[in-house]
Order: C-alpha cells, then structure tokens, then sequence
C-alpha cells in the first residue's frame, strides 16, 4: 500500500483528536468560530484537520445504520441479542428522532463543514500575510471546498431541507438552495485543484478537479438534471485520468487503493497518530469462532438473490463472505461463525480486527460514473449509447451485455446494476429514495415504510430541544 507511508493527509490525527474534545457530546450545528484555529499553525495542517474528521468511529457504525442496513442489502448482522445501540431500529425501519446514528451523523457532518470552512477562511488569511512560495493557497482552498461539498451533499440527501451552516444555524434552506451551494463549490473545486496525474505521490488521496467533476456529476443526478448530469460525468470519462481494474474482485483490497479507478477515497493508515478509519474492518467482521469482528452489517439472502438472477459470480463473491468459505488471501471462515454472510468489502486481510484500521472506504469511483453516464444519457432518450456505457461495467464481470432495451428496460437494468456494482459502497438506501423503488422494496421485506415520512430521516430530537425553531420533516 504505497500511500500508507507517505501521505500525509492525516498527520495530524492527534491534533484534531485533542481538538474535538469539547465537541464529543454536542449535536447541534456547530457554529465556526475562531476557537479551533489555535489547534494549527499552517493552512495544510488545518486542511489535513478537514480530511481527518472522516476517519471518526461514526464511519464504522453509525454510517453502515443509515446507508446499508436501513436498506435491502444488509441485515444488522450480529447476535440477536446485540442491537448495535440502534442497528436494530434502522434494520426494522423504527428508527426514531431520538435514533443515535442518525444524530452521530448529522452531528459529525455539521462538524466537518465547519471545520472546512475555517480551513478556507485560516488559509485566506494566513497567505494574506505569508508567502505562498509553493502555490498552495488555491489548491488546499479547492480540498476544502470539495469536502463541504461532499458533506453538504451527504446531508441533504439524508435530511432534505437543512441550514446552510454559514448562513443560519436554525432556518432550514430549501433544498435547490442547498444544491446550488454546493456545486458553487465544486466549480471552485475543479478550478482551483489539480488533476489526479498532477499530484506527487506522497499526495494521492487528496481531492482532485477530477473527484470534484464527478461528485458533481452525482449531484446533478440527484436532482435529475440529466443533461448537466451527462455532460459532468462525460468530462470525467474524457479527461484521461481514471479507468476500471481489470479485476473486479480486487477493487477493495490494498492493491488498488488511489488506483486507477479511484476517484475519491477516505483515507486509512492503521497507525497512531494518522489512524484510519476506526473500527471500520472490526464491525463488520466475522463473529464467532475464527472471527475477526462484530458481526454487523450482513449480506441479506435478497442481495445473494439479486446477484443469482444476473448469474454474477464474480461481483458475488467478491461482495460477500460466506460462512465456511477460504478468503482470497487464505484466511478460513468457520462454517460456525455467527451469521451466513459478511461484507466482504469492510475486509482487511492484514488488519481484519483491528481498532485502528487500514482500509480506505472508496467513496468516487470510475464505475459509478459510468452508470451516472448511463443514466442520464437514457433519460435524455440516447438509449442506444446509454447501454455502451452500462456494458463497460458489465463486461468487466464476464456478463452478457444488454442491447435493444426499451428505455424503461433500460432504466430498470441501469438501477439493478447500481445495486450490484456499488453494494455495500454506502448508496443503496438512497438510490431507493431517489428513484422511488423504496416503498415498494421495503415493504415486500415486511419493514413498515410511510410514504410521505421514510424518505427523510428525522432531524435528531436533541438538535430541536436546542433550536426548537427549527422545524422537523414531514410524518416525524
């Protein structure tokens, strides 16, 4: 893993550690001020402070709740008996205002935006005054703006309407407002950040024009605007810097971290003081005899089922841990682990149960923006070419390839294909709120969805105890 012991995007781990203290119990949104820049002497180190904010525990747990086992492709996982706090709640769609990982997250991506956007404010006003002899000033500004964009974006497909943080602490923007923010700042992003190619070594896994053309490209799709969709997913397929592993099974091994698919990751080292994300591999481990972790977060039969029915071996098994099963690297699973299936992609083979963990979580992917392309050029009615890019990813997993669609054909196989290609890469759940097949799915899995009320999660109940100006979404 080459960048394990270069990058230094995460030096700085224990400074933010020792920073966030006063923060730990706090669920309201984080109001930036000027306490945290005393915790940092340079604008890298204060972007680095940005970065490290997603190796919280929040990404190992919490995160998996509200992305994965809320949706049909997990199960909680575990023993009966262990609920994960709230896992249970997600899993049975029960989960209330008072659901702690839906607080843990809100929580910690308000955080994060705030520190971001001291970051921006720190680095103008450091280079105002300092030299810039290595013209860093435009670059870390870019870094920090595509990770507020990445964490507004990730709030508002979760909760809808929320407060821009920089304008209110309390009123609720709307949603095209929110949207409009945000890829204000991935413009800047792609204007001020270099490509992928352009940075040294020892920098890979920073933020690049590339990552932030295809969050973009992803924002766009949320919104269905298909045709900005379509062109921002083509500049990222045009511009050279990214492809597909030849090897689907290894995309979420060390190998090919910041590789050539890469296009955003979070970062992982495994090591004080630039730790990764913590616990991310032991959560999601086998439980049991053999096993390296917690149990939590397991195939459901439905996604084995989803995966049969294309007869896709390869994306199968290098998904899912079954019981019984010898891993890749010749770790033997014991058929009398605690659950039949694990997520093969949390699996770290030199770090399994580690608390510091090594394994970087693939957040941007080149994949994915080829079913981004896929799916807006079939919506803009170019569906012959839309089935070329969707065959791209399909031929890389040795599946037939799927021609003479009609458009609805299209879009269902472009929507299923999602599910296989990125399942457990934390969209599930929202591709089924966004393209409206989530009641219908929940509720063949017998879990109780409320149209009008599931779509949103609720703002967490302490944040309105705090501001109860603040209004809560619809049914909660």
């Amino acid at each position: 893993m080459k960048l394990k012991n270069i990058i230094h995007l995460l030096l700085f781990s224990l400074i933010i550690i020792s920073c966030d203290e006063e923060f730990v119990e706090e669920v309201e949104i984080v109001d930036p001020t000027a306490e945290e820049r005393g915790e940092f002497n340079v604008p890298v180190d204060f972007v680095n402070g940005v970065y490290g904010r997603h190796t919280d525990f929040a990404y190992a747990f919490a995160y998996l709740g509200i992305t994965e086992i809320i949706s049909d492709n997990a199960d909680k996982g575990s023993a009966p008996t262990d609920t994960g706090t709230d896992k249970h709640l997600l899993d049975g769609l029960t989960h209330t205002t008072s659901t702690p990982s839906i607080q843990n997250m809100w929580t910690q991506w308000y955080k994060t935006i705030g520190r971001a956007t001291l970051s921006i404010e720190f680095t103008e006003e450091y280079y105002a005054e300092n030299p810039d002899p290595e013209n860093l000033e435009s670059r870390l500004i870019g870094e920090a703006k595509f990770l507020r964009a990445l964490n507004y974006f990730w709030l508002v497909r979760s909760f809808g309407p929320i407060p821009l943080q920089h304008v209110s602490l309390v009123e609720r923007a709307p949603v095209e407002e929110i949207y409009s923010y945000i890829e204000q700042d991935l413009n800047d992003a792609i204007s001020l950040l270099p490509a992928k190619s352009e940075y040294a070594p020892s920098d890979l896994g920073r933020a690049t024009s590339g990552a932030a053309q295809a969050l973009l490209a992803k924002v766009y799709l949320y919104q269905e605007e298909w045709q900005a969709a379509a062109d921002a997913a083509n500049s990222v397929i045009t511009s050279g810097e990214y492809g597909l592993e030849d090897d689907y099974a290894t995309l979420w091994r060390e190998s090919t971290e910041n590789g050539i698919e890469s296009i955003f990751e979070l970062q992982g080292r495994g090591e004080i003081p630039a730790h990764g994300i913590q616990q991310y591999s032991s959560t999601q481990g086998a439980r049991g005899p053999s096993g390296w972790g917690w149990g939590f977060n397991t195939p459901t039969e439905d996604l084995v089922n989803a995966f049969d029915s294309e007869e896709d071996e390869i994306r199968k098994n290098a998904t899912i841990v079954f019981a019984g099963e010898t891993l890749w690297d010749g770790r033997e699973v014991d058929p009398a682990v605690e659950n039949p299936r694990y997520n093969e992609k949390a699996y770290s083979s030199a770090n399994a149960g580690a608390g510091d963990g090594d394994k970087n979580i693939r957040v941007l992917r080149y994949a994915e923006i080829l079913l981004i392309y896929a799916e807006a050029l079939n919506e803009l009615g170019q569906t012959a070419t839309a089935e070329d890019f969707l065959n791209m990813v399909r031929e890389r997993v040795e599946l037939e390839p799927k021609t003479g669609l009609s458009q609805e054909e299209l879009r269902q196989a472009i929507w299923k294909e999602r599910r296989l290609e990125l399942a457990f890469e934390h969209d599930r759940w929202f591709d089924l709120i966004r393209t409206g097949q989530a009641a219908e799915e929940m509720i063949e899995h017998g879990k109780p969805f409320q149209t009008g009320r599931h779509e949103l999660f609720p703002i967490p109940n302490d944040q309105l105890i705090q501001t109860p100006e603040m209004e809560q979404n619809p049914g909660w």
